[in-house]
């Protein structure tokens, strides 16, 4: 089989975090559960209705094009304005969907090497949900501030670069989402919607027939979806067949697309600036250089950030994944050197979240000790106060985020480390009293007895010897 290039476009949905709708003052809450709940007789297109537009939507389209700039381009618009898409659906109340056609908020930008084209605002549709025979609409999610983000075409030189590259600008389009608070991003609940467009072909210089992948609603259901494309499109380009222009969806059981609708020409959905909708300046109604010296630290910033401090790179992604975890360890590690950083990053993402998972309790403010209670913690562990083993057996007694005195616990606890070496030197003979067969082990070049010789000293302190200093001992008995 010849080799194939692989063109990927992608365009991503994402609903923003606002207070109300985009049209109206109807509240925007992707948790409603009854339907038809958050309308009004604008989102329901009465007659005689007329749209407002949403400032707060504008802004957060705008602070996401400003966290994606490449290398400082400015690609926000001055002038913008909202279109009217006609079709008809159920879903849209209107018979036109109001959205960015000419004037889009954003123009260009760049995530993780692949260029945008464009970002725009517009409003949701309703939600349509099938029962045998019957459709039933629910129009709370009709006019929600909607964004969508376009890709240009990028050319892979196999399936897995596609998959594994369209996955990871996902991910970080979604961590951009929440750490500017434009949205939740969560695509379970259909905060975020992924379309992939997708093309083979033979040579690198022409573009095959593509077909697009819609309402993809995890990332990865996105890299599956893009996988199981290029091997179909292969298959037929080598059976002599043709590939045909489709939407397609994707059956996240059978792990395969399945056609939706032929698609040989593209829509005529009439395009016209909406007549009822301000024309508008963005420079008039927002001070884009102090948004962009507003913006949080983003996801990359963040990522170079902990690095320079030593964190290990899986625990870096782990942090940069969670913005209330990050925040938090940053708050533990605030003024604190590397060392500090990496004995925080350890017992964070090692034992307290593992603790929390074991208890079946998710990462919050109320299950996580409070920060002062766990520097304490941690400092007590670099001043060998606390072994390993007795602060992992402390952890349990702060995770209710009360204050408490770490020391006093410790102490009641018999967790304080014990650096006695008298006493230290006692509990090592008496191990090695009852050892004799693996001090011929040890002594006949079994190294590995060492370490047990440790372990079983720990053990008989009930973890509060000093390790360091049982070795110590330990090595001056064995010679």
């Amino acid at each position: 089989m010849e080799n194939y290039y692989v063109v990927i476009g992608l365009e991503v949905h994402a609903e923003l975090d606002t207070k109300s709708k985009m049209w109206c003052g109807c509240k925007n809450d992707p948790y409603e559960k009854k339907p038809n709940r958050n309308v009004c007789e604008v989102c329901m297109a009465h007659p005689g209705t007329l749209p407002v537009p949403n400032k707060e939507a504008i802004r957060k389209v705008i602070q996401v094009g400003l966290a994606v700039q490449d290398a400082g381009k400015n690609n926000i618009a001055d002038f913008t304005e909202f279109d009217r898409k006609n079709y008809y659906y159920p879903d849209i109340p209107k018979g036109y969907q109001l959205t960015q056609y000419k004037f889009p908020v954003v123009t260009g930008g760049i995530i993780n090497n692949i260029p945008l084209t464009r970002i725009h605002l517009e409003e949701d549709t309703a939600k349509s949900s099938h029962e045998g025979n019957i459709t039933v609409v629910d129009y709370n999610r009709a006019g929600v501030p909607l964004m969508e983000l376009v890709t240009d075409p990028v050319k892979y030189e196999s399936k897995e670069d596609a998959a594994h590259s369209s996955g990871e600008f996902a991910r970080e389009l979604q961590r951009i989402l929440r750490y500017t608070g434009a949205s939740e991003a969560n695509m379970e609940l259909g905060q975020m919607r992924v379309e992939a467009n997708i093309s083979v072909s033979k040579d690198k210089d022409v573009y095959g027939t593509k077909c697009e992948v819609k309402n993809l609603n995890s990332i990865a259901s996105v890299e599956s979806a893009i996988k199981f494309e290029v091997e179909r499109h292969i298959a037929l380009i080598e059976e002599g067949g043709k590939v045909v222009q489709e939407t397609r969806g994707w059956d996240e059981n059978k792990l395969e697309t399945f056609s939706q609708r032929k698609k040989e020409n593209a829509h005529d959905y009439r395009y016209f600036p909406d007549p009822d909708l301000p024309k508008l300046y963005l420079s008039k109604l927002f001070d884009l250089e102090a948004m962009k010296k507003e913006l949080p630290e983003l996801p990359k910033e963040r990522r170079v950030r902990y690095s320079t401090l030593g964190i290990k790179p899986d625990f870096a992604g782990i942090l940069v994944d969670d913005v209330f975890l990050a925040s938090y360890f940053d708050e533990v590690t605030k003024g604190k050197d590397t060392a500090f950083s990496n004995l925080a990053s350890n017992y964070l993402l090692s034992d307290l979240l593992g603790l929390l998972k074991k208890e079946n309790k998710v990462t919050s403010g109320e299950t996580l000790p409070l920060p002062t209670v766990f520097i304490s913690l941690l400092i007590m562990i670099q001043e060998g106060k606390l072994s390993s083993r007795g602060a992992k057996d402390l952890l349990p007694f702060i995770l209710d985020a009360q204050e408490v005195n770490v020391t006093k616990l410790a102490e009641e606890k018999g967790l304080i480390q014990k650096n006695d070496p008298e006493a230290l030197k006692k509990i090592v003979d008496d191990v090695l009293a009852k050892s004799a067969t693996q001090i011929a082990d040890y002594k006949a070049g079994k190294e590995s007895m060492f370490m047990y010789f440790v372990g079983q000293c720990m053990k008989e302190s009930k973890g509060a010897g000093n390790p360091q200093l049982f070795q110590e001992i330990l090595k001056e008995r064995l010679a």
